[in-house]
């Protein structure tokens, strides 16, 4: 079986720039493709996604140059199976704060003896071979609470982890700090760079949810290799706005790219 499409974007030299999917959206993936994105992130955690809507996505992504990545609440074993069988190119389990429960998250995609993954692939395209379903997913932990840095070494100690990916609002919320601007903070700040150095010198990928382009840029200059930019409803809300301020002021330009609605 050949690389991920994710892992074929982190193989790459350049970071690799992802968006955000939060809810059951067919157009949300495909136009952060078209728009040269890397990867998008389905979050199981906080967006109004299920098993079901997951899964429809990425059969529907099969075929397009998109990495794919499910966020998931905990390690437990049945959701990150159930996203593996259809087929996400990895799982990032949060709020990750031991490397016991590292070693859980890679546990459930790993099938017996090595883990507890049930066998039950999805999708014909995946094959029935256990080695190759297993060795292509990747399993990141969510780094994002003050706890986790106390074992921040053990955890990218852990066999099997792809990754380490810092969630910087939890992070800057569990240290006392304001969640907005969290990557501006020097605290905040000293603790992702931090952590980027920890998990780089264990061979791992970096990866961050920045939230936005100048985050984006920032965190690559420290060398993140995999960078979240937006959520599908924040590059809807950007792109319309800056519609509607072309078609309110007197500089609206004459070039439009869009298809014509009659």
């Amino acid at each position: 079986m050949t690389d991920s499409n994710l892992r074929q974007a982190l193989n790459r030299a350049t970071p690799a720039w992802g968006g955000w999917i939060t809810g059951p959206t067919l157009l949300g993936p495909e136009e952060f493709a078209r728009a040269g994105y890397d990867y998008v992130g389905f979050d199981a955690q906080h967006g109004y996604l299920d098993d079901a809507d997951i899964a429809g996505i990425l059969r529907r992504l099969e075929h397009v140059p998109l990495g794919t990545l499910v966020r998931l609440p905990n390690a437990d074993a049945a959701p990150i199976g159930r996203v593996a069988d259809a087929g996400a190119d990895a799982v990032a389990v949060a709020m990750i704060e031991s490397a016991d429960q590292a070693a859980a998250a890679v546990a459930a995609t790993r099938y017996p003896p090595a883990g507890i993954r049930s066998f039950g692939p999805l999708r014909p395209g995946l094959g029935l071979d256990p080695a190759a379903l297993e060795s292509r997913v990747s399993v990141f932990a969510m780094i994002e609470t003050a706890a986790a840095l106390w074992d921040i070494a053990a955890i990218c100690g852990v066999d099997g982890l792809a990754g380490i990916y810092i969630g910087p609002a939890d992070l800057a919320i569990s240290m006392g700090v304001d969640a907005v601007g969290a990557t501006q903070h020097p605290a905040v700040l000293d603790a992702i760079t931090r952590i980027h150095r920890v998990a780089t010198n264990a061979g791992l990928v970096t990866g961050i949810h920045a939230g936005n382009g100048k985050t984006g840029y920032a965190m690559a200059r420290l060398g993140f290799r995999m960078i979240t930019l937006a959520a599908e409803a924040q590059a809807l809300r950007r792109g319309a706005a800056e519609h509607l301020r072309e078609a309110t002021s007197d500089g609206a330009s004459d070039d439009e790219t869009g298809a014509p609605l009659s």
